[in-house]
Order: structure tokens, then sequence, then C-alpha cells
């Protein structure tokens, strides 16, 4: 599966916490990272971006769980 917004663990839109689940990282670090990139961009470009992708990405309940 791609890139989803996670309904559980979410703070506005869970797209942070989707990307934190899919590469098994932290989501402080990616939502750290997420201000510090919008910051540093103008903080326009970083908000209309992670609006764009709170409507493009698709929301799921929970981890999508692999085949092993």
């Amino acid at each position: 599966m791609g890139i989803y917004r996670l309904r559980d663990g979410k703070m506005i839109t869970g797209i942070c916490a989707g990307l934190a689940d899919k590469y098994k990282i932290d989501p402080v670090i990616v939502r750290l990272g997420a201000v510090f990139l919008t910051v540093f961009t103008g903080i326009w470009p970083g908000v209309i971006t992670y609006l764009i992708a709170s409507f493009i990405i698709p929301e799921v309940d929970h981890s999508p769980k692999k085949d092993l």
C-alpha cells in the first residue's frame, strides 16, 4: 500500500502519523520535520501542500497488515 493517513494517533488529519507508520519511525520526528519544512519554506507552501494532501491521501482505520 502507498501513502495513507492514519486515523489512530492522528493530531490533525493523520498524514504525519501515516508516514511515520509506513516508515516505522516515531510520529513526533515526522511532525517536527513537517513543521520545520513549513517554516523554512515560507509557511504557505507547507500549509497548502498539507491541505491538498489531506484531501488526496486516503484514510485508514489502522495500520495495514502485511502478509508474511
